[in-house]
């Protein structure tokens, strides 16, 4: 009659700390649930010792006596629930008294159901697998709901990936209208993320810049090919509409809730400002200029005269030193720059490593392969 009631195995691997002053108690319990099937059972007749033994086991039930010397049940209950905020934990109130008052007090401590004493057993047993049902369907709905909330995690960061290498593509895309290989935006995420640290940015901010960085130039997808491509010097006019690829990007991305893409928004927009207010489009001034588009500019400029062009040939590294040197504090924020200029063997390591040439001749090799 007794082993009946222990219904099934996933009850009788349930973990029982039975807590109550009284030995006999507790070896009259004791008996009980391992006739009923039950093994994971612990006592204590301290009822102090229940919290350090509700962390080392991890109980799914609390047998518990509310009336012991010093400290009693209801003192337990109060320890407890400064340990358990989120597991549904069944306390199970042994007890002689059958007042209202103390009934009701229990039950605002922490208690889910009661037994008086003495008890009949077979009421026990079949009070503690109510109990415990209660406990493995919360148990179970808690592991669903850390499943589900994983996988969103999950899906999030899968989907937010996804969107970061569209737009990364997106990026090159752009970028090959004028530049075969379409290296200049690989560097660029490579330089200014190494900057932004080098300034002290924090991470996540540096991974924002990190995404959003290639996509400084993505207006001149709305310049003409015959100003874009033109191998020799601009017009006024020319110059003109090539200017307002800044604005054409700031405005291909404007109104996202994507906070890489706000970031792309502003660097567009803004990485062309200098220093001195001589920049375009808005001809905005120092510090009005946002770090981040000041950081763009410096390594903008750098892989730009480094880098060989329809209408150039590459700069040596010295030279192209000495020459941005001479627009700090007109074209660079000289804090970024001098930066850069500490930075400058990881800048060149950055550059050879993605460099067009040896991009190309991988690209030329599967072409010819």
């Amino acid at each position: 009659m007794i082993t009946s009631l222990s219904r099934d195995a996933k009850f009788t691997e349930a973990k029982i700390l039975i807590v109550d002053d009284e030995p006999g108690n507790i070896h009259v319990l004791e008996r009980m649930l391992n006739s009923a099937g039950y093994r994971n059972i612990k006592s204590t007749t301290d009822g102090r010792s229940t919290p350090e033994l509700y962390r080392s086991m991890q109980p799914d039930l609390i047998l518990l006596d509310i009336r012991m010397p010093g400290f009693n049940g209801f003192d337990v209950m109060d320890a407890l629930s400064t340990l358990e905020k989120e597991s549904y934990l069944p306390i199970l109130v042994l007890t002689a008294q059958l007042d209202t008052e103390t009934r009701l007090r229990a039950i605002k401590a922490g208690a889910k159901d009661f037994v008086n004493k003495p008890f009949i057993m077979e009421e026990m047993l079949a009070r503690i697998n109510n109990l415990l049902e209660v406990r493995m369907l919360h148990n179970s709905l808690h592991n669903d709901k850390k499943s589900l909330q994983t996988k969103v995690v999950e899906s999030s960061q899968e989907l937010r990936q996804y969107q970061v290498e569209i737009i990364h593509r997106l990026a090159r895309a752009a970028e090959y209208r004028d530049n075969e290989t379409g290296m200049h935006v690989i560097r660029i995420s490579k330089l200014c993320e190494r900057l932004a640290r080098g300034m002290g940015l924090s991470d996540h901010e540096c991974n924002l810049i990190r995404h959003a960085s290639p996509m400084h130039d993505i207006g001149k997808i709305g310049i003409p090919d015959h100003i874009l491509l033109k191998s020799g010097r601009l017009t006024a006019k020319e110059w003109s509409i090539m200017k307002t690829h800044a604005e054409i990007g700031a405005l291909i991305l404007s109104g996202s809730e994507s906070e890489f893409l706000q970031m792309a928004e502003v660097i567009a927009g803004s990485h062309h400002e200098r220093w001195d207010g001589n920049g375009y489009p808005r001809g905005l001034k120092a510090g009005d200029i946002p770090l981040v588009s000041r950081i763009v500019a410096v390594c903008d400029v750098f892989d730009a005269l480094t880098s060989e062009r329809p209408y150039k040939e590459a700069w040596s590294i010295e030279n192209a030193v000495t020459e941005m040197e001479k627009q700090s504090g007109k074209l660079f924020d000289p804090d970024v720059l001098k930066t850069f200029m500490d930075m400058l063997p990881e800048m060149v390591d950055i550059a050879q490593q993605f460099s067009d040439t040896s991009h190309q001749v991988i690209h030329t090799q599967r072409k010819t392969s």
